[in-house]
Formats: structure tokens, sequence, C-alpha cells
């Protein structure tokens, strides 16, 4: 551990200087890297997964063979999971920035495990709904971890490519989920009792898979710089390295002049976290906030209603729906993987603005085919398939933008935040505000009042990007925002440097080279 110094009576750690998060941001595409997409990025199939199970299961649960569930009761099931997702993301989200990463991302999945395994069990309606609450937690409380983590290692050059690639995978999930409903709900296979419980175990049983694997992913070494380990983050940096170079790979040393100094701090206090977000850091949490709830806005109202526009508007219903999610999730996973290393050349703000623009644009015109009644159920499809290619970038963009653009210390609970602020506007509001509109499928104009809405929300979204997006693309997450250790080191005692023009200081850490580019 680094020395102590002393002021007075209080001891304080010595000021440490290190070059990990420059060892990190050199090293090329690796196992190790592949390691961690895998064995962290499952959390989003794990999502898709849960989320197309338990919208298809709702005709089991109400019948009376079953546990006989009213309407109403299913409708809360949905907003309790939801609940449990910002409950999760807002709790583990500040435990991930206390107690590290690798503790909460191995927490949160087992209690998403627990949870739903309980739920396949559940035989009344009060245990059922608790058991969706733990399960939603479990998943809210990965997003925060392991977006913080999944930045943290990845190098700078593939940082981009490789978050959009594991949100994608949402998608991946929901195929899984729409398969995995052809076999059990089919009640000529299963008893109506019992396809449903064992549709709700398929997550599980995929996350048990990885665990091991989870296992074995440390640490982040930034993290531990930050909270008084350098030691221990300078060993595992050595063991990535030394698993690289045998891989044929030869890695130039980073001199000592690019080192930084770290000094551990307290914890961000609730005061001093408001006070980064809405004062220091105030422009990008409006463009995170943009992001966040106009994407959520957008799927919510799309996706859980989409077997309502097929079913009131082109009579498609029950399992036949399956059938067009495939295509619909299809065109949402591939988005990201082939558009993902543009946001790494092209460059964030460029990419994230045109691809939220060029989406909302396409689904006002889209809906207003739909409501000439020019469309069929195949043509509206293939016509949601484009615009989720390009939409399904946008969205994953968002998370990128909210884990990259604040401090390490509070990188969690800024990812949190936004989270739970984009589930609440857009999981509560959208679906809510689409149903209404689609009523009995009587008058298709006043779902192109939702579709506008969507569109429109969008595009500002697009131009909030296009003004006050951050050029992240290859830069060094310490120069995109400084660890407020760094600041703290570069102020003396103070409580971390304040940003005049308060609409976020591109200023890098102290001995970090800023990346070409504003922000």
């Amino acid at each position: 551990m680094a020395a102590q110094s002393v002021t007075g009576t209080k001891a304080r750690p010595s000021p440490v200087r290190s070059t990990v998060p420059q060892r990190m941001d050199r090293l090329p595409w690796s196992r190790f890297h592949w390691k961690v997409v895998i064995a962290l990025g499952i959390t989003w199939v794990l999502d898709g997964i849960e989320i197309t199970i338990a919208g298809s299961i709702a005709d089991r649960l109400r019948d009376g063979q079953s546990l006989g569930f009213s309407s109403s009761q299913i409708g809360l099931t949905a907003g309790i999971y939801l609940l449990g997702e910002v409950v999760g993301a807002l709790f583990f989200g500040r435990l991930a920035d206390r107690l590290g990463r690798r503790n909460l991302f191995l927490v949160t999945l087992a209690v998403y495990l627990v949870g739903n395994g309980l739920t396949a069990l559940s035989m009344n309606f009060a245990f059922f709904a608790v058991t969706r609450f733990i399960a939603g937690m479990g998943i809210g409380g990965e997003y925060a971890a392991l977006n913080s983590a999944i930045d943290e290692l990845i190098p700078s050059r593939h940082r981009g490519a490789a978050d959009l690639a594991v949100n994608s995978t949402y998608w991946l999930g929901a195929m899984i989920g729409a398969a995995a409903n052809l076999a059990f709900l089919n009640t000529e296979l299963f008893a109506v009792d019992l396809g449903w419980r064992l549709g709700l175990l398929v997550g599980p049983l995929i996350g048990l898979s990885i665990w091991g694997l989870r296992r074995n992913i440390p640490e982040s070494p930034r993290w531990l710089l930050t909270h008084g380990r350098p030691e221990e983050a300078e060993r595992i940096v050595d063991d990535i390295e030394r698993q690289v170079t045998k891989e044929g790979v030869h890695l130039d040393p980073v001199p000592d002049s690019e080192a930084v100094t770290y000094r551990q701090r307290p914890q961000v206090s609730y005061r001093e976290l408001a006070r980064i977000l809405f004062r220091d850091h105030r422009r990008r949490s409006v463009l995170g906030f943009m992001l966040m709830v106009t994407q959520a806005f957008l799927y919510n109202a799309i996706f859980f209603t989409y077997a309502l526009i097929l079913a009131e508007f082109y009579d498609i219903r029950g399992g036949t729906v399956a059938y067009f999610i495939f295509p619909f999730a299809l065109g949402n996973l591939a988005g990201p993987l082939l558009l993902g290393r543009y946001f790494d050349t092209l460059g964030r703000r460029r990419m994230i603005g045109a691809t939220y623009s060029f989406s909302g644009t396409l689904l006002l015109v889209t809906g207003w085919l739909f409501a000439e009644g020019m469309l069929t159920a195949v043509t509206q499809t293939v016509l949601w398939c484009v615009i989720f290619f390009v939409a399904s970038a946008a969205a994953s963009s968002a998370y990128l933008t909210v884990s990259e653009i604040f401090p390490l210390e509070m990188r969690a609970q800024a990812i949190s935040f936004f989270f739970a602020l984009s589930m609440l506007f857009g999981g509560v509001v959208a679906p809510w505000l689409f149903a209404t509109l689609i009523g009995e499928g009587q008058n298709p104009w006043r779902v192109f009042a939702g579709y506008a809405v969507g569109g429109l929300l969008m595009i500002a979204g697009g131009v909030t990007a296009f003004f006050w997006g951050v050029d992240a693309e290859r830069r060094s997450l310490e120069s995109i925002a400084a660890p407020l250790s760094t600041l703290e080191v570069e102020d003396g005692d103070g409580d971390g440097a304040s940003e005049g023009d308060g609409g976020g200081s591109d200023a890098p850490a102290p001995g970090l080279r800023k990346g070409p580019g504003r922000s």
C-alpha cells in the first residue's frame, strides 16, 4: 500500500504514480477481452430472454389451470419488475463504486438467478410479485456494474464497438426467448401450468453456465488504482500483459513520463454527486438524459405494443406473433454489430447524432404509411427491421455515452441514475400511452400520433448529440473525464475541480495527453 502522510493528527494516503490506464489502453484485442465481453455481456442476453418470456406468458398466468391471475395483476407484475430494475440499479450502482465492479457483478448475477429461479416456483400472486422484484433488482444492478467494468477493461480504440456489440445482445436474448416460447408454451408438449415455469428457467440456466467464467474476470485495475490498491492493480495488468505476449504480441513499454498521480479519496457523497451531475457536468447530464430517455421511450413504445399492433390491425395473434419477432430482433442485433466500429472511427458525435436523427425520421415516414393503410404485417415488419437496425445502434450508444463521460469514482452511479430515469419515463409512460392509442384498432391516426412523438424525440436526441456530444472515440477514459482522485492531487486538499463553464470540462487528468477533437 502507499505510504501514509500525516497532517496534524489525521493520516491521509500518499499520492501514487501509475501508468496502469495507459498500459490497459495500448493493449491489442486479445483472448482476455473476448472473455470479458462474453462473461459480462451475458446480462443483456438474460434481460432479453426475461422480457420476451415474461411478456408472452400472460395468458398462461391468467389460466385457471395455472395461477389464475387477473389482468390487473398481470399488468402490475410488469411494473413490479420495472421497479425492481430501478431500485437495483440505484442500490447496486452505488455499491459498485464503493466496493468494486467485480464484487458487484458477482452479487447481482446471484440475485437475478435466485429471483428468477424462485419465480418459476410461484404458487400465488404475492410470491410471484416479490420474486419478480428480486429478479428485476439483479438485472438493474448488473447494468451499472457491468457497463463500468467493460469500459474500464476494454482498450480505448475498441471501447465503442465492444460496448455496442455487448448491448445489442439483448436482442439475441429476445430471439432465444421467442424460441423458448414456441416450445414451452405449446400445450401439446407441456401442461398449462408447467411450460411457463420451464421457460422462466432458461435465463438462470444460461447465467449458471457463465458463472465460472465470470469469477475469473479480475477487478478493474482503474478502480483499484483510485481506491488505494495500486499494487493489486499493477499485478492484474502484469498478468493481462503476460497473457497477451503469449499470443505472440510485442508490447512496447509505457514511459514513466506518461504516469498519472492518484490519491485515494472518500466515496462520492450524494451531495457531491448532485453537484457534479447538475453543476459541474450539467451539459453532459442533459446529453445523457436526452439519449437515454428518448431511446427508452421509442423501444418500450414499439416493442411492448408490437403484438397489439399485429393483433388489432392485422389480426395476427397467439404463437404466430413469434415469427414476426424473429426478424425484428435480428435487425436490432445486426445494427450495433455492423455499425459499431464507425463509432470509433467516424466518431461518437457524428454517429450518435446521425443514428438518432435517421431512425426518428424513418419512424415518422413509416408511421404515416401505417396510418394511410399502405402497409401489411409483412411490410410493416420489414420497415421496423430497417428502422431498428439503425435505432438499435443509437440506443446502445446511449449506454456507452453515460458510462464514459463521467469520472471513474461515480461511473456506476451515473449509469444507474440515467438508467433509472429512462426506465421511469420510457418504461412507464410509453407502453401505457401506445396501448391507449392502439385501443381496439379502429383509428390508425391515433397510433401515428404516438409514432410522431417517438420520432420527434429521437430527432431531438440526435440534435442534442450533434451540439453537445463528447468526442470520446479512441480516447482514454481519464482524458474524457478526469478521475476525482487526480483532481484532488492537482487541487491539493480540495474536494475536486469544478468546471468553470458548467458544461463539462474536457481537461485531461494530470499527466494525460488529450486526444484529438473537442467535446
